[in-house]
């Protein structure tokens, strides 16, 4: 099967323009979005909270001055 280029580039933008379609473009009420971004914070801080980590562990990264 040979696809061109062109081809391509239209499938591939057809499911993301249905997809952005679909998302609401401004919070409706930005009360309610701060309280929930809040409450998604507080929730993942929790389960980081929750996760026992060995003090032998090393970081990922060093801070060096």
């Amino acid at each position: 099967m040979k696809i061109t280029r062109r081809k391509l580039a239209a499938a591939a933008l057809v499911p993301a323009a249905a997809l952005a379609q679909n998302q609401p473009a401004l919070p409706r009420n930005p009360d309610e979005e701060l309280n929930a971004a809040r409450d998604r914070a507080k929730g993942l801080s929790d389960a980081l909270a929750r996760q026992s980590v060995p003090m032998d562990t090393e970081p990922a990264f060093q801070f060096k001055a």
